[in-house]
């Protein structure tokens, strides 16, 4: 149901307040929290996953049913949880949260589903990770809204049938063909979240610095912007750490040149690369000549874990065309030599050539 313009000017005098308490405390996590869109009108980009799933909560209120599960995929920091919050304010329901890793046994999930009303939202971050016996009877809850609970063991055991309220299941991952197939097929919507174009991490750069009363420049949002790496959480939290550059070095004002030696100093270069991206590309080219290497070599030569430097790393170096991955290992592409200062050796291993044994 839409809101009225004097329910809207109340709700955000609210959320303005939240967001002036959370930064007078110098929580962090709320701040961000607090710069999260509330509802889909308010979300920048992701156009087609909005659109959609606009359409499908709309429809949701028209009939006066939950919507049908969802399930969002996508790299970190592109607004699965956001999604999902929004999901629960445009239903007017509550939202629970739980993840993956911490549903370990059946009996979690039983205790979680049977404390749910009817239209609540249920959302389950990393749900990839969930342990399969838990799995197995989240098919049953989703499609028919009822779990069976074992009581004893050995022939003994009897399964003790529980009604549970209609619900909407909201599924996050960031490995999607991690999902085993039964569970994927049984939700209803599925969306793919695409990393941010530039202009789109620009318009989230105004909104925030807004909230955040800084005086901001248009040269320093496109800065800010196009170090961000196409993800929103890190254009705030860029954001951020420039306000208090230009608060403590500068005049207060994020221009274009305050921006760029504020993102200097956090060792963000001009293409959105950090320490950890560096780290892999001058260990690829410098010590192992270009590749190919695996990828748990690459982790222990920068010294941080496999996923990692698969989950965190890669995804943007492969789609800048820093690194390719092939079936023997990872290479540098000649983008991730020069990228570096460095020449690129003579033949740069070709990915995509077939070797004898892909032949």
């Amino acid at each position: 149901m839409p809101f009225h313009e004097d329910e809207l000017e109340a709700a955000e005098e609210v959320h303005l307040r939240s967001l002036t308490a959370a930064e007078a405390e110098g929580d962090e996590r709320a701040v961000e929290a607090a710069l999260r869109p509330r509802s889909l009108d308010e979300v920048v980009g992701q156009v087609r996953v909005r659109d959609q799933l606009g359409l499908v909560l709309e429809a949701a209120r028209q009939r006066g049913r939950a919507p049908d599960h969802v399930l969002l995929s996508g790299p970190p920091g592109l607004g699965k949880t956001t999604l999902a919050m929004i999901i629960a304010h445009e239903m007017s329901t509550p939202l629970r949260i739980t993840s993956g890793p911490a549903i370990t046994h059946a009996g979690d999930l039983a205790s979680i589903l049977s404390g749910l009303n009817e239209g609540d939202v249920l959302f389950v971050d990393e749900i990839h990770r969930m342990s399969r016996p838990a799995e197995e009877m989240l098919y049953l809850a989703m499609e028919d809204f009822r779990v069976d609970v074992i009581i004893g063991k050995g022939p003994g055991a009897t399964a003790i049938p529980l009604e549970i309220p209609p619900f909407t299941l909201v599924g996050a991952t960031t490995r999607a063909g991690l999902l085993p197939g039964p569970l994927r097929d049984r939700f209803g919507f599925t969306a793919h979240l695409e990393f941010y174009e530039a202009h789109d991490l620009d318009l989230i750069v105004h909104r925030s610095a807004g909230l955040l009363g800084v005086d901001l420049t248009p040269e320093g949002s496109a800065e800010i912007a196009g170090r961000s790496r196409g993800t929103p959480r890190i254009a705030n939290r860029l954001l951020r750490r420039v306000r208090d550059f230009a608060q403590v070095r500068a005049d207060g004002v994020v221009t274009h040149e305050v921006a760029q030696a504020a993102l200097d100093l956090y060792e963000v270069d001009s293409l959105g690369l950090d320490r950890l991206d560096r780290g892999v590309l001058d260990v690829l080219c410098r010590r192992f000549g270009g590749g190919p290497v695996g990828v748990s070599t690459l982790a222990v030569a920068v010294g941080e874990e496999r996923e990692t430097v698969e989950e965190v790393a890669e995804p943007f170096l492969v789609r800048n065309g820093f690194l390719a991955r092939t079936p023997r290992g990872r290479i540098a592409t000649p983008a991730a030599w020069i990228h570096l200062g460095l020449s690129p050796p003579v033949a740069v291993p070709d990915s995509t050539a077939p070797t004898l044994f892909e032949e």
